[in-house]
């Protein structure tokens, strides 16, 4: 079965309604055509349809298994759009849409997470939480692939990417910018629930199975677990990343409520910005 021509030409290809949607609503992608299946039916295909028509977007019906053919397989629940790529940006984007933001920076470092699906699960987690970026290894990790854009939802068109190549310069630069680098470790000795996390924040997520690399822990201000009662302490990277994303917002919501509120017993590191260090990466 032939693949249509608009996705031999391009890589970048959204699965399923809720990205697709997403990108319509968001305009912060050219959509170029939409595939619906023929017996999609219902208020999602409605919603799709009229969006598109809005955005002037053609749409083209097919059979399910051509939309199967066109996706090598993946779920796609009947929605197929071409898509241009998504824009990876640069480490200082991340740091000038936190600032724009009037809030503390918060950033979700990914240390070689390999499997797209955690990807865009975190993503969506991020975005939810109200991080500002997104930070991925360019390489031995895993990108925006179209798996980790269905996985995320739509939250790539709200959530700023960068990816870098050298992990260990990246979170450099990031201390000297006044950001704290809390890494996710299950062996730590401080839970996640008694470190103050209200300050300009990176936090980091290692990969599947590895965790945090060995430099990466190094460099890392404070590492903090996740409490557990089970006989496992370790989580999925997806599941992980989210607790800890919210129990970030948890510490910042009650600071807004309360003068003291949101700090943990053990403060480190404090909720206020490094001393002596620029707002700006260098």
């Amino acid at each position: 079965m032939a693949v249509p021509e608009e996705l031999t030409k391009r890589a970048d290809t959204l699965l399923g309604p809720h990205a697709v949607r997403e990108a319509l609503q968001a305009g912060s992608r050219q959509v170029d055509k939409i595939f619906l299946a023929r017996d999609l039916k219902g208020a999602v295909a409605r919603e799709i349809l009229g969006l598109a028509r809005q955005a002037g977007v053609p749409v083209k019906a097919l059979d399910r298994r051509a939309l199967s053919a066109m996706t090598a397989g993946l779920k796609h629940q009947g929605v197929v759009a071409a898509v241009a790529a998504v824009r990876y940006r640069e480490l200082p984007d991340l740091l000038d849409i936190a600032e724009r933001s009037g809030r503390p920076p918060l950033l979700l470092i990914l240390d070689g997470v390999v499997d797209p699906r955690n990807v865009g699960a975190l993503a969506r987690t991020a975005e939810a939480a109200g991080a500002h970026g997104l930070l991925l290894l360019k390489y031995h990790a895993a990108g925006v692939t179209p798996s980790a854009e269905k996985a995320a939802a739509g939250a790539f068109e709200h959530l700023a990417v960068a990816r870098v190549t050298n992990l260990d310069q990246a979170l450099s630069s990031l201390k000297a910018a006044g950001l704290w680098v809390v890494g996710a470790d299950p062996a730590a000795t401080l839970p996640c629930t008694g470190a103050d996390l209200t300050g300009p924040l990176a936090l980091v997520i290692g990969g599947e199975g590895k965790g945090l690399r060995a430099l990466t822990r190094t460099r890392c201000d404070l590492l903090v677990r996740i409490p557990t009662l089970g006989h496992l302490r370790s989580l999925n990277a997806s599941v992980a990343g989210g607790i800890l994303l919210y129990e970030v917002l948890r510490q910042r919501l009650r600071q807004e409520d309360g003068p003291e509120g949101g700090r943990g017993t053990a403060l480190a590191p404090t909720g206020g910005p490094r001393p002596g260090v620029e707002k700006k990466l260098p």
